[in-house]
Protein backbone atom coordinates (compact mmCIF):
# COMPACT_ATOMS: atom_id res chain seq x y z
CA UNK A 1 0.00 0.00 0.00
CA UNK A 2 1.34 3.55 -0.88
CA UNK A 3 1.41 6.28 1.40
CA UNK A 4 -1.03 8.20 -0.60
CA UNK A 5 -3.55 5.23 0.32
CA UNK A 6 -2.60 5.55 3.48
CA UNK A 7 -3.41 9.39 4.07
CA UNK A 8 -6.64 9.15 2.54
CA UNK A 9 -7.47 5.34 4.43
CA UNK A 10 -6.84 7.31 7.94
CA UNK A 11 -9.60 10.03 7.78
CA UNK A 12 -12.26 7.73 6.90
CA UNK A 13 -11.50 4.94 9.65
CA UNK A 14 -11.74 8.09 12.18
CA UNK A 15 -14.95 9.66 10.73
CA UNK A 16 -16.05 5.71 11.19
CA UNK A 17 -15.34 5.93 14.99
CA UNK A 18 -16.96 9.21 15.54
CA UNK A 19 -20.07 7.85 14.36
CA UNK A 20 -19.79 4.88 16.03
CA UNK A 21 -19.70 6.96 19.76
CA UNK A 22 -22.48 9.14 18.50
CA UNK A 23 -24.88 6.12 18.06
CA UNK A 24 -23.81 5.05 21.23
CA UNK A 25 -24.12 8.12 23.35
CA UNK A 26 -27.65 8.53 21.49
CA UNK A 27 -28.76 5.47 22.58
CA UNK A 28 -27.77 5.62 26.30
CA UNK A 29 -29.15 9.07 26.70
CA UNK A 30 -32.81 7.69 24.91
CA UNK A 31 -32.13 4.70 27.33
CA UNK A 32 -31.77 7.11 30.25
CA UNK A 33 -34.57 9.89 29.43
CA UNK A 34 -37.21 6.87 29.00
CA UNK A 35 -36.45 5.33 32.01
CA UNK A 36 -37.43 6.61 36.27
CA UNK A 37 -36.25 9.60 37.51
CA UNK A 38 -32.68 9.20 39.29
CA UNK A 39 -33.09 9.05 43.60
CA UNK A 40 -31.68 11.66 46.12
CA UNK A 41 -29.73 8.82 48.10
CA UNK A 42 -27.31 11.44 50.05
CA UNK A 43 -27.56 14.85 51.66
CA UNK A 44 -25.54 16.31 48.89
CA UNK A 45 -28.46 16.23 46.58
CA UNK A 46 -29.70 19.02 48.60
CA UNK A 47 -26.41 21.26 48.52
CA UNK A 48 -26.00 20.87 44.45
CA UNK A 49 -29.79 22.03 44.32
CA UNK A 50 -29.18 25.01 46.62
CA UNK A 51 -26.24 26.10 44.80
CA UNK A 52 -28.05 25.60 41.24
CA UNK A 53 -31.08 27.41 42.01
CA UNK A 54 -31.28 29.11 44.64
CA UNK A 55 -30.23 32.81 44.16
CA UNK A 56 -28.57 35.36 46.43
CA UNK A 57 -31.06 36.20 49.80
CA UNK A 58 -31.67 39.87 50.23
CA UNK A 59 -30.01 41.47 52.79
CA UNK A 60 -31.48 41.06 56.38
CA UNK A 61 -33.71 43.50 57.56
CA UNK A 62 -32.57 46.21 59.16
CA UNK A 63 -33.28 46.72 62.66
CA UNK A 64 -34.67 50.41 64.28
CA UNK A 65 -32.31 52.53 66.10
CA UNK A 66 -31.65 52.19 69.62
CA UNK A 67 -33.51 55.01 71.89
CA UNK A 68 -31.63 57.42 73.67
CA UNK A 69 -29.33 55.66 76.44
CA UNK A 70 -28.39 57.33 80.18
CA UNK A 71 -25.18 58.05 81.44
CA UNK A 72 -25.56 54.60 83.53
CA UNK A 73 -26.53 52.66 80.63
CA UNK A 74 -23.53 53.93 78.53
CA UNK A 75 -20.95 53.65 81.27
CA UNK A 76 -22.61 49.76 81.34
CA UNK A 77 -22.25 49.45 77.71
CA UNK A 78 -18.38 50.70 77.95
CA UNK A 79 -17.23 48.48 80.85
CA UNK A 80 -19.46 45.42 79.68
CA UNK A 81 -19.52 45.66 76.01
CA UNK A 82 -23.63 44.95 75.34
CA UNK A 83 -25.10 46.41 72.94
CA UNK A 84 -28.70 47.59 73.47
CA UNK A 85 -31.46 45.11 73.21
CA UNK A 86 -33.55 45.76 69.96
CA UNK A 87 -36.92 46.90 70.85
CA UNK A 88 -38.76 44.97 67.99
CA UNK A 89 -41.79 42.70 69.53
CA UNK A 90 -41.56 39.39 69.87
CA UNK A 91 -44.43 37.25 67.85
CA UNK A 92 -44.71 33.75 66.98
CA UNK A 93 -43.11 32.62 63.49
CA UNK A 94 -43.63 29.77 61.36
CA UNK A 95 -41.15 27.72 59.74
CA UNK A 96 -41.02 24.78 56.88
CA UNK A 97 -38.45 23.09 56.32
CA UNK A 98 -37.92 20.34 53.75
CA UNK A 99 -35.06 18.13 54.61
CA UNK A 100 -33.78 14.72 53.16
CA UNK A 101 -35.01 12.35 55.05
CA UNK A 102 -31.89 10.17 56.64
CA UNK A 103 -30.87 9.72 60.15
CA UNK A 104 -29.62 12.76 62.19
CA UNK A 105 -31.45 15.56 60.19
CA UNK A 106 -33.98 16.31 63.58
CA UNK A 107 -31.07 16.49 65.38
CA UNK A 108 -29.02 19.00 63.34
CA UNK A 109 -31.96 21.20 62.66
CA UNK A 110 -33.12 21.48 67.05
CA UNK A 111 -29.45 21.72 67.77
CA UNK A 112 -29.07 24.56 65.36
CA UNK A 113 -31.69 26.22 67.18
CA UNK A 114 -31.03 25.67 70.25
CA UNK A 115 -27.68 27.02 69.74
CA UNK A 116 -29.08 30.29 68.69
CA UNK A 117 -31.41 30.69 72.36
CA UNK A 118 -34.92 29.52 70.54
CA UNK A 119 -37.12 27.33 72.47
CA UNK A 120 -39.03 25.76 70.25
CA UNK A 121 -43.38 25.80 70.63
CA UNK A 122 -43.93 23.23 68.59
CA UNK A 123 -42.51 20.47 65.84
CA UNK A 124 -43.90 18.20 64.00
CA UNK A 125 -41.84 16.00 61.40
CA UNK A 126 -43.66 13.69 58.63
CA UNK A 127 -42.58 12.49 55.04
CA UNK A 128 -44.29 13.40 52.24
CA UNK A 129 -45.71 12.08 48.85
CA UNK A 130 -41.67 11.98 47.59
CA UNK A 131 -39.47 9.30 49.09
CA UNK A 132 -36.62 10.77 49.97
CA UNK A 133 -38.47 14.68 51.31
CA UNK A 134 -40.08 15.10 54.66
CA UNK A 135 -41.23 17.77 55.59
CA UNK A 136 -40.82 19.46 59.15
CA UNK A 137 -42.86 22.24 60.68
CA UNK A 138 -41.35 24.24 63.16
CA UNK A 139 -43.11 27.03 65.58
CA UNK A 140 -40.98 28.97 67.79
CA UNK A 141 -41.12 33.02 69.53
CA UNK A 142 -38.72 35.62 68.54
CA UNK A 143 -37.85 38.63 66.75
CA UNK A 144 -38.21 39.35 62.73
CA UNK A 145 -34.00 39.69 62.55
CA UNK A 146 -33.26 36.88 64.72
CA UNK A 147 -35.63 34.36 63.30
CA UNK A 148 -34.84 35.37 59.57
CA UNK A 149 -30.77 34.89 60.91
CA UNK A 150 -31.80 31.26 61.80
CA UNK A 151 -33.76 30.42 58.76
CA UNK A 152 -30.79 30.91 56.63
CA UNK A 153 -28.22 29.34 58.88
CA UNK A 154 -30.73 26.14 58.45
CA UNK A 155 -30.87 26.30 54.78
CA UNK A 156 -26.93 26.23 55.20
CA UNK A 157 -27.26 22.53 56.89
CA UNK A 158 -26.51 19.61 53.93
CA UNK A 159 -29.50 17.71 54.12
CA UNK A 160 -31.97 20.57 53.88
CA UNK A 161 -33.33 21.59 50.96
CA UNK A 162 -35.13 24.74 51.78
CA UNK A 163 -36.54 26.59 54.47
CA UNK A 164 -39.82 28.69 53.95
CA UNK A 165 -41.27 31.17 56.55
CA UNK A 166 -44.97 31.05 56.56
CA UNK A 167 -45.30 33.75 59.40
CA UNK A 168 -47.04 36.79 56.96
CA UNK A 169 -48.90 33.94 54.83
CA UNK A 170 -52.31 33.20 54.63
CA UNK A 171 -52.21 29.22 56.38
CA UNK A 172 -54.81 26.36 56.89
CA UNK A 173 -53.54 25.47 60.63
CA UNK A 174 -54.67 22.59 62.34
CA UNK A 175 -53.53 20.78 65.36
CA UNK A 176 -54.76 17.28 66.69
CA UNK A 177 -56.18 17.05 70.65
CA UNK A 178 -56.65 13.92 72.57
CA UNK A 179 -58.18 14.48 75.78
CA UNK A 180 -59.59 11.99 78.58
CA UNK A 181 -61.94 13.30 81.04
CA UNK A 182 -63.21 12.46 83.75
CA UNK A 183 -67.24 11.68 84.33
CA UNK A 184 -67.21 11.24 87.98
CA UNK A 185 -66.36 15.05 88.29
CA UNK A 186 -63.62 17.25 89.92
CA UNK A 187 -64.13 15.79 93.32
CA UNK A 188 -62.74 12.26 92.40
CA UNK A 189 -59.98 13.54 90.05
CA UNK A 190 -56.96 13.21 92.84
CA UNK A 191 -57.96 9.70 93.50
CA UNK A 192 -58.27 8.87 89.80
CA UNK A 193 -55.07 10.70 89.36
CA UNK A 194 -53.23 8.58 92.25
CA UNK A 195 -53.65 5.25 90.87
CA UNK A 196 -57.65 4.05 89.81
CA UNK A 197 -61.07 5.11 89.70
CA UNK A 198 -62.84 4.86 93.21
CA UNK A 199 -66.18 6.82 94.41
CA UNK A 200 -64.94 8.28 97.64
CA UNK A 201 -64.81 12.30 96.73
CA UNK A 202 -61.24 13.96 98.07
CA UNK A 203 -61.57 14.98 101.61
CA UNK A 204 -60.15 18.61 100.26
CA UNK A 205 -62.85 18.78 98.28
CA UNK A 206 -64.80 21.47 99.55
CA UNK A 207 -63.06 24.86 98.41
CA UNK A 208 -60.35 22.94 96.39
CA UNK A 209 -57.77 24.58 99.66
CA UNK A 210 -54.55 22.62 98.67
CA UNK A 211 -51.86 25.16 99.91
CA UNK A 212 -51.29 24.56 103.63
CA UNK A 213 -51.79 27.87 104.63
CA UNK A 214 -55.11 28.19 103.58
CA UNK A 215 -55.73 25.35 105.37
CA UNK A 216 -54.70 26.62 108.93
CA UNK A 217 -56.97 29.94 108.18
CA UNK A 218 -59.99 27.62 107.00
CA UNK A 219 -59.20 25.31 110.24
CA UNK A 220 -58.86 28.70 112.39
CA UNK A 221 -61.71 30.33 110.99
CA UNK A 222 -63.89 26.71 111.94
CA UNK A 223 -62.55 26.09 115.07
CA UNK A 224 -63.43 30.02 115.74
CA UNK A 225 -67.18 29.00 114.59
CA UNK A 226 -67.61 25.97 116.60
CA UNK A 227 -66.29 27.96 120.08
CA UNK A 228 -68.88 30.67 119.11
CA UNK A 229 -72.01 27.62 118.73
CA UNK A 230 -70.92 26.57 121.82
CA UNK A 231 -71.05 29.54 123.95
CA UNK A 232 -74.39 30.84 122.28
CA UNK A 233 -75.89 27.01 122.84
CA UNK A 234 -74.78 26.03 125.71
CA UNK A 235 -75.63 22.55 127.57
CA UNK A 236 -76.46 21.47 124.36
CA UNK A 237 -74.81 18.60 122.11
CA UNK A 238 -71.88 20.14 119.89
CA UNK A 239 -72.76 19.85 116.43
CA UNK A 240 -70.46 17.84 114.23
CA UNK A 241 -67.42 19.93 112.04
CA UNK A 242 -67.81 20.75 108.95
CA UNK A 243 -65.23 18.65 107.60
CA UNK A 244 -66.86 15.41 108.66
CA UNK A 245 -66.39 12.07 106.77
CA UNK A 246 -67.54 12.19 103.14
CA UNK A 247 -69.68 9.51 102.25
CA UNK A 248 -69.44 7.42 99.45
CA UNK A 249 -71.72 7.37 96.18
CA UNK A 250 -74.16 4.51 95.80
CA UNK A 251 -74.18 2.38 92.06
CA UNK A 252 -77.03 4.24 91.65
CA UNK A 253 -75.83 7.83 92.34
CA UNK A 254 -72.79 7.26 90.82
CA UNK A 255 -74.50 6.20 87.84
CA UNK A 256 -76.64 8.65 87.38
CA UNK A 257 -73.78 11.44 87.70
CA UNK A 258 -71.56 9.32 85.09
CA UNK A 259 -74.86 9.84 82.38
CA UNK A 260 -75.64 13.69 83.34
CA UNK A 261 -71.23 14.27 82.67
CA UNK A 262 -71.02 12.09 79.42
CA UNK A 263 -74.25 13.89 78.01
CA UNK A 264 -72.71 17.26 79.20
CA UNK A 265 -69.06 16.50 77.78
CA UNK A 266 -70.96 15.04 74.72
CA UNK A 267 -72.82 18.30 74.01
CA UNK A 268 -69.67 20.20 74.70
CA UNK A 269 -67.62 18.06 72.03
CA UNK A 270 -70.55 18.56 69.08
CA UNK A 271 -70.07 22.49 69.49
CA UNK A 272 -66.28 22.14 68.98
CA UNK A 273 -66.90 19.74 66.22
CA UNK A 274 -64.84 16.72 68.19
CA UNK A 275 -65.90 13.35 68.78
CA UNK A 276 -65.91 10.92 71.86
CA UNK A 277 -63.48 7.89 70.59
CA UNK A 278 -63.32 5.84 73.66
CA UNK A 279 -65.70 5.36 76.86
CA UNK A 280 -64.79 3.55 80.04
CA UNK A 281 -66.27 2.84 83.53
CA UNK A 282 -65.36 6.48 85.12
CA UNK A 283 -63.57 8.76 82.05
CA UNK A 284 -63.97 8.71 78.28
CA UNK A 285 -61.52 10.17 75.62
CA UNK A 286 -62.43 12.97 73.17
CA UNK A 287 -61.01 14.08 69.60
CA UNK A 288 -60.45 17.27 68.46
CA UNK A 289 -58.96 19.17 65.61
CA UNK A 290 -58.98 22.77 64.67
CA UNK A 291 -56.30 25.88 64.87
CA UNK A 292 -54.13 26.37 68.46
CA UNK A 293 -56.62 28.70 69.65
CA UNK A 294 -59.66 26.71 69.21
CA UNK A 295 -57.94 23.53 70.97
CA UNK A 296 -56.69 26.00 73.85
CA UNK A 297 -60.72 26.91 74.21
CA UNK A 298 -61.79 23.61 74.43
CA UNK A 299 -59.61 22.66 76.78
CA UNK A 300 -60.02 25.35 79.38
CA UNK A 301 -63.70 23.92 79.07
CA UNK A 302 -63.34 19.94 79.46
CA UNK A 303 -61.29 21.19 82.87
CA UNK A 304 -64.23 21.75 85.44
CA UNK A 305 -65.42 17.94 84.55
CA UNK A 306 -61.53 16.82 85.39
CA UNK A 307 -59.02 16.55 82.65
CA UNK A 308 -56.93 13.13 83.30
CA UNK A 309 -54.60 13.61 80.48
CA UNK A 310 -54.06 15.43 77.30
CA UNK A 311 -51.95 14.92 74.11
CA UNK A 312 -51.50 17.08 71.66
CA UNK A 313 -49.64 17.15 67.97
CA UNK A 314 -48.54 20.40 67.13
CA UNK A 315 -49.38 22.98 64.09
CA UNK A 316 -49.25 21.54 61.05
CA UNK A 317 -49.62 24.20 58.14
CA UNK A 318 -49.78 24.78 54.71
CA UNK A 319 -50.62 27.96 52.94
CA UNK A 320 -53.66 28.90 50.90
CA UNK A 321 -54.32 28.64 46.95
CA UNK A 322 -55.05 32.00 45.80
CA UNK A 323 -57.91 32.11 43.55
CA UNK A 324 -57.62 34.43 40.18
CA UNK A 325 -59.99 37.61 40.81
CA UNK A 326 -61.81 38.99 37.36
CA UNK A 327 -62.67 42.14 36.75
CA UNK A 328 -66.74 41.61 37.78
CA UNK A 329 -65.30 40.81 40.95
CA UNK A 330 -63.26 44.28 41.43
CA UNK A 331 -64.95 46.80 43.52
CA UNK A 332 -66.59 49.58 41.03
CA UNK A 333 -65.54 52.78 43.31
CA UNK A 334 -61.71 51.55 42.88
CA UNK A 335 -62.32 52.10 39.39
CA UNK A 336 -61.91 55.87 38.29
CA UNK A 337 -62.35 56.60 34.69
CA UNK A 338 -62.68 59.94 33.28
CA UNK A 339 -66.35 61.49 32.27
CA UNK A 340 -66.02 62.65 28.96
CA UNK A 341 -67.86 66.51 29.39
CA UNK A 342 -69.91 66.39 26.13
CA UNK A 343 -71.97 63.37 26.85
CA UNK A 344 -73.39 64.92 30.33
CA UNK A 345 -76.75 66.22 30.05
CA UNK A 346 -77.72 70.39 29.68
CA UNK A 347 -77.55 72.37 32.76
Amino acid sequence: MSVLQRHLRLPCARIQHISALKMRWSSSSRSTQSGPPRTADDSTSALTYKQKHLSRPPPLPATDLPRARSAEEAVTNILYNTPPPSSQPFKKHILNCLVQNEPGVLSRISGTLAGRGFNIDSLVVCRTEIRDLSRMTIVLTGQDGVVEQARRQLEDLVPVWAVLNYTNTRLIERELLLAKVSILGPEYLADQLVGGPSHEPSRNAEGFMHDRESEVAAEKLRSEMVLAETFQHSGQQQPQPASAEARTLTPSEALRIKHQHLSHIRNLADQFDAKVVDISENSVIVEMSGKTSRVEAFLSLLKPFGLIESARTGVMVMPRTPLPRSLEDEDPTSISDAVDASLLPPG
